[in-house]
């Protein structure tokens, strides 16, 4: 993953030389919580990325710590995204690729039957308030059978205003997120419009040495759609 995330990136670094910026990190969290749906225990969720003049290609991953009593979540994760940010705006592509408990999927296979959900989004940062709208645009995680026994997408889409602040020592933010229409089972018992994520979060900077802070961050996330209610904790190690 690495050297071809390398490859693609090289003609940019032979142009740009430092202006090139690039982010490695992992953040360790007790357990995985994806727009307020539960898709599994604790897991290592590395990131590894490079950026130039707004552009940015990144690879994000996550994988379980431990064996999830719930056969159906995904464990194991490998996200690809590319995005544009100018003056606030930004449009972006994600590739998604998960593998469920006992199941087995090759990466390679992009067409129709295998594992891969392509993703568009659109945003606004206002500065006090941030807009985000994600739709999937391809992929068989996101098809359905239709009344009339064809295979039809779903078109899945989810919309999230996020708003960061300060308070105390901490960074925070809170976030409303929501399915606007059907998403035919892509986002569980979504079956039309529902909120699905209410979160909080705190991140606080850990001083261990004078040198050396450690990111530590604690996040509430209620799904009125599911009645679920979780808390998750975390630590973000990176350059």
């Amino acid at each position: 993953m690495a050297a071809s995330l390398a490859a693609c990136t090289l003609p940019l670094m032979a142009m740009a030389q430092n202006s090139v910026e690039a982010t490695v990190s992992a953040d360790v969290v007790s357990s995985y919580i994806w727009r307020g749906q539960d898709l599994g225990n604790v897991s290592v969720q590395p990131t590894l990325g490079v950026a130039y003049k707004g552009l940015s290609l990144s690879a994000w991953g996550s994988f379980g710590l431990m064996n999830n009593s719930h056969a159906d979540y995904s464990t194991k994760e490998l996200d690809f995204t590319l995005k544009y940010t100018v003056a606030g705006f930004n449009v972006g592509l994600t590739d998604y690729f998960s593998i469920t408990n006992g199941s087995d999927p090759k990466y390679f296979l992009f067409k129709e039957g295998g594992a891969h959900v392509l993703e568009a989004n659109l945003g606004y940062d206002f500065g006090p308030v941030a807009v985000q709208w994600y739709t999937n645009i391809s992929g068989t995680p996101d098809r359905y059978l239709n009344s009339e026994g064809k295979m039809k997408h779903a078109f899945a889409s989810y919309l999230e205003v996020s708003a960061p602040f300060r308070l105390i020592t901490c960074e925070w933010q809170a976030a409303v997120g929501i399915v606007p229409f059907d998403a035919k089972g892509f986002y569980a018992d979504a079956n039309g419009f529902a909120v699905t994520n209410v979160s909080l979060r705190a991140t606080k900077q850990l001083n261990i040495t004078p040198t050396f802070k450690l990111p530590l961050f604690g996040q509430l996330v209620a799904n009125p759609s599911t009645q679920k209610f979780y808390f998750v904790a975390g630590i973000t190690l990176g350059i």
